[in-house]
């Protein structure tokens, strides 16, 4: 069955993902370094992992399946769960693709270190509204997707 991972310490579409998931009856797994309030829904369950470095990425890695579903703006935990055979979004309603994670990778590195040389300060903008409609809509074109394959192949 499908299932949704969420990097969920510093994710801004919790609530986007909860919504889209009960509407589909989709299991979530919010995968943290620390407690977090989550809504009392049977298919909703937190994992929190220590804080160690890259302890929530690696869970996710071990846990995730071919056609599962990952939320994360983190691009080499993305890389890591495409290699796995997930499909993944961005926080911001962009899918991670075969095709685009290495540009990614290369931007997040140049980016690193132009913060690094004090060339760029701060971090993202504020999500807005149409980041969360974005979201939604790529969210939701990604389920209808795997969903057709998955009847395809049975």
């Amino acid at each position: 069955m499908l299932h949704i991972f969420v990097d969920a310490d510093a994710c801004p579409v919790k609530q986007e993902v909860y919504r889209v998931a009960s509407r589909y009856h989709l299991e979530v797994t919010l995968v943290a370094n620390s407690w977090m309030r989550i809504p009392p829904e049977r298919w909703l369950q937190l994992k929190v992992v220590g804080d160690g470095f890259d302890e929530a990425d690696d869970w996710i890695v071990e846990h995730v399946k071919p056609h599962d579903i990952v939320i994360t703006a983190d691009i080499p935990l993305a890389s890591r769960c495409l290699k796995a055979g997930a499909q993944v979004i961005g926080t911001t309603g962009k899918s991670f693709r075969d095709d685009n994670i290495g540009h990614a990778v290369a931007t997040r590195n140049l980016m690193a270190e132009l913060r690094d040389a004090g060339a760029i300060t701060g971090g993202p903008p504020p999500m807005k509204a149409c980041d969360r409609s974005l979201f939604l809509q790529e969210l939701d074109k990604v389920i209808q997707s795997i969903r057709r394959k998955h009847l395809v192949t049975e």
